[in-house]
Formats: C-alpha cells, sequence, structure tokens
C-alpha cells in the first residue's frame, strides 16, 4: 500500500510597520501568494501591550502586520516593493493624520537575509530619488509579534460603509489596485 504523503509548501515571514494596520491589512490580504495577514504590535518594552497602551505612543510598539507567505509565489522583495510603494516613508513617526512613533515606517526584519535585503531596496529606493525627501524607514530586528485584539483583524471587509474605511482605506485600496494589479489574488 503506497502512503499518501503531502507535501509540505513553505512559508516565509514577513513583519512591516506602515501607519494604521487596518489600511496595510486591507492591502497585504488581497496580495498573490499572501497567506495570511495578522495586525499587531511589534518593538516595544512592554509584554502583549494593548490598543490602548500602544496608541499611547509610550509603549515603543508600533502597530504593524505579520505576514505570511509562499516564497514561490510572491519574493521578499515584491512585499517590500508595495509595502514602500503604499504608505510616505518620508514622514517621520506620521501616516497621514495619524501619529506617533506606533505609526513609524519600520521593517522588522527576521533574518541577517531580510536584513540584507531591505538595507539594499532602501538604499536603492533613496539613491533612484523616487521619493522628494530622504527615507526614513527604520530596520529593526525582529523580536516579538503579538496580535491586536479579535475586533482589529479583518477590518476593512467588516466594516466597508464606515466614514474611515470609505474615505482612508478604500482609496488607498484602489491606488494599490491600479499600481499593483498583477499582484492581486484571482
Amino acid at each position: 500500500m503506497e502512503a499518501n504523503l503531502q507535501q509540505h509548501q513553505p512559508t516565509a515571514i514577513a513583519t512591516l510597520g506602515n501607519g494604521c494596520f487596518w489600511c496595510t491589512e486591507a492591502i497585504f490580504s488581497s496580495v498573490s501568494g499572501v497567506l495570511k495577514v495578522t495586525s499587531g504590535y511589534c518593538g516595544g518594552k512592554i509584554e502583549n501591550p494593548s490598543y490602548e497602551q500602544v496608541c499611547s505612543g509610550t509603549t515603543g510598539a508600533a502597530e504593524c502586520l505579520q505576514i505570511t507567505f509562499d516564497p514561490e509565489l510572491i519574493s521578499y522583495e515584491s512585499l517590500l516593493e508595495i509595502f514602500w510603494q503604499t504608505h510616505d516613508p518620508t514622514t517621520l513617526n506620521r501616516q497621514g493624520a495619524d501619529e506617533g512613533t506606533q505609526y513609524r515606517s519600520v521593517v522588522f526584519y527576521h533574518n541577517a537575509e531580510q536584513k540584507q535585503i531591505a538595507e539594499l531596496y532602501k538604499a536603492q529606493l533613496e539613491a533612484s530619488g523616487v521619493f522628494a525627501a530622504p527615507i526614513v524607514t527604520s530596520m529593526e530586528a525582529y523580536s516579538k509579534f503579538y496580535p491586536a485584539e479579535a475586533y482589529h483583524q479583518n477590518y476593512y471587509p467588516q466594516h466597508r460603509e464606515q466614514g474611515y474605511c470609505q474615505f482612508v482605506i478604500r482609496p488607498k485600496l484602489e491606488k494599490f489596485r491600479k499600481q499593483f494589479s498583477h499582484r492581486i489574488k484571482p
């Protein structure tokens, strides 16, 4: 009798902070090759912080996404391209009306390879002059990720009619879909 063996699919994780996780979760959830997106907090000095603690700006944690992806379908470099093109990496501790260190532009690298790729990509962007101001995205070693409260997960699809979703998230999502139509899940 032949054994029924299932082949293990390789996955990788990227942890990125580029402002409000409600906006960025909506973008990365629609990317082909992305298997799971979890909104949460990383880079702080408090164990398992709450949303209210992170919003206070005193924890050192950033709102971010933990992105599980299939590197055979989408590369880490491609995720970084989407990351840098869907927020303003030139504003220190600010994205739109959201202000504070919790909204900083940050790459939490999981290993030396991710750090090298992210630093090289950032240097190439700076050299290209695509942004009028210097890129302030920080590179921080990944420490621990804390998932945000359940009501933050999958926020946009559950609250499409809310004002914030209509006037902030939807335009960002439409811009992403136009710019990265080749990256959208079928």
